[in-house]
């Protein structure tokens, strides 16, 4: 085995240490992995973010266990942070690091003689990068990426197989872009006329900002005029639709199978929920949470919550709801005073 296959192994005083958490137990005991509870071997570090988790963790194999609070354990070592989650998150890559890439070109991509493609970049089979675009340092193209012209590359983003990214598209530094997502597709504007349904040239772009990820198979059309642009360090997740002329705001969540109407803006920290539609041309405010499958076919203020199709404020949906599950027992009781209204009226002379 080379040193680059060896396992990592650290020592609980040091994965504490990176964390800023504090060690309960023996702070030397050196940890060769991470695992859930169930799955957990000795030398394994696993996490536990509530009483629950803890409990498990207690009776598996793991030898140290990521807790928050003043957790105590007769029979783990215990590293105490803020945060259980946050630290599963640090400490993930260091016993999972990415992987890493050669500079250069592979034989078989076609980069343009007008591209500019710093030295650290990796360009991996079957590349095609067009003319005048431009990629920065140690960013990664798998393979089977088109980069068309025009086009720029952040440092260190890196696009996974088959990402498509049409003329004049920007992607910011440290963005993830996995398989099959197309951006600066053309959006879908039309006009009808004399019977037939004329396009409207799509002549505008997509502006991609620094550190988003966006999940497989995701389409992100250019403006019609103007730019299609996602906020920094928003996370899009697989199968969602943003068509012409979006924004959406910095550090927003956008979950599986949303689909954004044209020229809708939306604000920052903003979370749809999966399956949620927004018609076109709103404005969704900060803060703003939409719970899954919702139709949001109306602005909506900062800070507020809605749910329902059509979407509506989650209190009053609630009451909807409510009222909608009480209609059988409401119509049995109409039923019931009609009933009686009947025999009454009948016994009358």
């Amino acid at each position: 085995m080379n040193e680059a296959s060896r396992p990592p192994k650290f020592t609980v005083a040091e994965i504490a240490q990176q964390l800023g958490g504090v060690v309960a137990g023996d702070a030397t005991l050196l940890i060769t992995g991470f695992s859930s509870a169930d799955t957990a071997r000795p030398g394994d570090l696993t996490f536990a973010e509530n009483d629950a988790y803890f409990e498990r963790a207690g009776k598996s194999a793991a030898s140290a266990v990521l807790v928050s609070g003043d957790l105590k354990s007769a029979n783990k070592t215990l590293i105490r942070v803020p945060d259980a989650r946050v630290a599963f998150a640090k400490v993930m890559p260091l016993f999972f690091p990415e992987p890493k890439f050669t500079a250069g070109a592979h034989p078989s991509a076609v980069v343009h003689s007008t591209a500019q493609v710093d030295p650290t970049a990796h360009i991996g089979p079957f590349c095609a990068i067009g003319e005048r675009v431009k990629i920065g340092a140690g960013a990664v193209l798998e393979g089977g990426n088109h980069v068309a012209a025009d086009s720029q590359i952040g440092e260190g983003t890196r696009l996974f197989p088959n990402v498509t990214v049409y003329a004049r598209s920007i992607i910011g530094a440290r963005v993830r872009v996995h398989a099959g997502t197309v951006i600066g597709s053309d959006g879908f504007g039309y006009v009808f006329d004399q019977g037939v349904h004329r396009k409207v040239p799509q002549v505008g772009n997509v502006i991609i900002h620094d550190d988003v990820e966006i999940g497989a198979n995701v389409t992100i059309d250019r403006g019609a005029l103007g730019s299609t642009v996602i906020g920094k360090g928003s996370k899009i997740d697989n199968l969602v639709q943003i068509a012409h002329n979006v924004v959406v705001g910095d550090y927003s969540i956008i979950i599986a199978q949303v689909g954004i109407a044209g020229s809708t803006k939306m604000g920052k920290h903003v979370t749809l929920a999966g399956q949620v539609g927004l018609a076109g041309h709103l404005k969704i405010g900060d803060h703003v949470t939409v719970a899954a499958q919702a139709g949001v076919m109306n602005d909506i203020p900062d800070g507020e919550k809605w749910l329902g199709a059509p979407a509506r404020p989650d209190r009053q949906m609630k009451r909807q709801f409510i009222a909608v599950e009480r209609l059988p027992e409401l119509l049995q009781r109409v039923k019931e005073i009609e009933r009686r209204l009947e025999k009454d009226g009948g016994a009358k002379p």
